[in-house]
């Protein structure tokens, strides 16, 4: 960690704890996710707004939401094993984690921690592009990938994805195999998302916001969510949101910082939609 091991050691149960996962060496198409953390903090703290959620819930006071800064991978091992393990450390010690990627191969490590602690967990995945690819251009670990993973190694009990536009044979065929229940955008109705009985882990990719909105990613799909559609997703989801991870936002492609602000805003419901349910 950049911020020392102690930032760990001082998390309390309950605690939502910001972390940051600086890692794209599996994105394909073009790299710069690993740029993202630092610049959603950057917005996060803006003097252009505040840290209060839609809801009324203060980021910004007492201790229940912590920045535990960014992972680092140099001289550290395999970068999946260094997620898996940073991530199990905060879940030893009750915290809820929120992730800031990093590109969407983050996701396999954070819920192989998830999957250790809880077992298999729901899995809310909202993206353009299902992540299902058994593998892609030779990389099994590829952030088109990720889900394929989770769903073979039985990491998520049952995997909900909204927003998907870009559905082809081969991933239409995993999705079948392995049973997930496809939202695509062109049939959306916020009614068909379901109330969840276990433990939620949710999963943002930026892109699955349309273009118009964020504009900062590296893999541009039009025709989807607005950033108000997906702040009612996180505000109305029927379940307990245990951990979650924004990833895919690519700075380079972000000029004025449009983007690092809608992501900074979705990192605001997310925390307050997991810090009202513990007060529930």
């Amino acid at each position: 960690m950049k911020g020392g091991d102690d930032l760990f050691d001082s998390i309390g149960p309950g605690t939502v704890a910001l972390m940051g996962v600086p890692w794209d060496e599996h994105s394909s198409f073009m790299r710069g996710p690993a740029l993202a953390p630092p610049k959603i903090r950057g917005a996060l703290h803006s003097g252009s707004c505040n840290l209060c959620a839609e809801k009324g819930e203060d980021l910004g006071t007492g201790e229940r939401f912590r920045d535990v800064g960014d992972l680092s991978f140099e001289g550290q091992g395999a970068p999946v094993e260094v997620i898996e393990k940073a991530a199990g450390r905060l879940l030893t010690r009750g915290a809820r984690i929120l992730c800031l990627g990093g590109d969407h191969a983050v996701t396999y490590p954070l819920l192989r921690a998830y999957a250790a602690k809880f077992g298999p967990v729901d899995v809310l995945h909202l993206d353009a592009h299902p992540d299902l690819y058994d593998e892609f251009e030779g990389d099994p670990l590829s952030h088109a990938c990720p889900f394929a993973r989770v769903m073979e190694e039985g990491l998520a009990a049952r995997l909900i994805q909204v927003g998907i536009r870009t559905m082809n044979p081969h991933q239409r065929s995993q999705a079948d195999r392995f049973g997930v229940e496809v939202m695509e955008m062109k049939d959306w109705n916020p009614s068909l998302l379901p109330a969840f009985e276990r433990p939620v882990y949710l999963s943002l990719d930026l892109d699955v916001l349309d273009p118009a909105f964020a504009p900062g990613v590296s893999h541009h799909e039009p025709g989807g969510l607005s950033t108000r559609e997906v702040i009612r997703v996180i505000q109305g989801l029927k379940g307990s949101i245990i951990g979650a991870d924004i990833v895919e936002y690519n700075p380079t492609r972000d000029p004025i910082g449009m983007t690092a602000m809608v992501a900074a805003k979705m990192v605001k419901e997310i925390a307050a939609k997991m810090l009202m349910q513990e007060e529930s």
